[in-house]
């Protein structure tokens, strides 16, 4: 049996920017996806926006879709 890569998103629910980061005025997402080799790739990308509440809309979108393809390890 194959195994899938695991997504790691630990969320910090006191934080609405969990996996967000400001790159000189424009919104970046990262997360870690750890694979069965027991290597890890991190992502990082840009959300395309200057407005945080956008930009946590983006992120939210993005990992739902995410999680249709990987397994999640909180």
């Amino acid at each position: 049996m194959k195994r899938k890569p695991k997504l790691a998103l630990r969320v910090n629910h006191d934080n609405p920017n969990h996996h967000l980061w400001n790159n000189r005025g424009v919104w970046w997402c990262h997360l870690t996806v750890h694979k069965p080799d027991a290597t890890a790739e991190r992502l990082r990308f840009s959300l395309k926006t200057r407005d945080v509440e956008q930009a946590r809309e983006r992120r939210d979108r993005i990992f739902r879709q995410i999680a249709e393809h990987y397994e999640i390890a909180a």
